[in-house]
């Protein structure tokens, strides 16, 4: 078997390092940890600005490359908007309810979770946070919470119908507007994000009620 390219091992420390960085964003936001995760991003910075220069010759490894890249800008974009409202004072997507609730009005989101997928079903320690992240917002704003495995077969049917529309991965915010716990899905593409329907935004698009 030929040995991996540079190219090839550094997109598998991406892949990693990618995953690492939105579990200890979402740990810090909800007040887990005290810093933000400022050495794993500047590893997963320098991988990317080395590659983004140099030339990739294999066009299955250019789009892999370009797929997380559009991944991270997607997340990058959500990370940076909750740290400024943090250095200005002001609450941001991510801060806690009770902080929201004082400073702006109830119908705006606050995010509480996002994660992405490309294949949830080899994803399960993923989409078991997902899954928790939006029953604790459900429990919250007393809402019913739904059976995992009907939850994790919408999660599939979801990502799988993104895919087929273009996507290469799929990103899910758990968030809460009005006191609702909403799920959306936003596809991720090779060169662009494109957004997918939101789930709350149709009927196609709702978790099941819970019992």
């Amino acid at each position: 078997m030929a040995e991996p390219s540079d190219i090839e091992r550094d997109l598998q420390v991406l892949s990693v390092e990618l995953r690492r960085l939105e579990a200890e964003y979402n740990m810090y936001f909800a007040g887990r940890v005290p810093r933000p995760p400022f050495v794993t991003r500047t590893r997963v910075d320098g991988l990317f600005r080395k590659w983004d220069r140099a030339h990739i010759e294999s066009l299955s490894l250019r789009f892999r490359f370009a797929t997380m890249q559009s991944r991270y800008a997607v997340f990058s974009e959500l990370w940076d908007r909750g740290m400024r409202a943090r250095e200005e004072g002001r609450a941001g997507p991510f801060a806690p309810a009770r902080t929201r609730r004082e400073t702006v009005p109830p119908a705006s989101d606050r995010v509480v979770h996002v994660a992405a997928f490309s294949d949830p079903q080899g994803e399960s320690d993923k989409l078991r946070d997902l899954y928790e992240s939006l029953m604790s917002a459900r429990r919250e704003g007393g809402e019913p919470v739904v059976d995992f495995d009907r939850f994790a077969g919408l999660v599939r049917q979801q990502v799988s119908r993104l895919q087929h529309a273009g996507a290469a991965e799929v990103a899910f915010r758990v968030s809460v507007a009005g006191g609702k716990a909403k799920l959306t899905a936003k596809g991720v593409r090779a060169t662009a994000a494109e957004s997918g329907e939101g789930w709350g935004d149709g009927p196609s698009a709702r978790p099941p009620r819970g019992n």
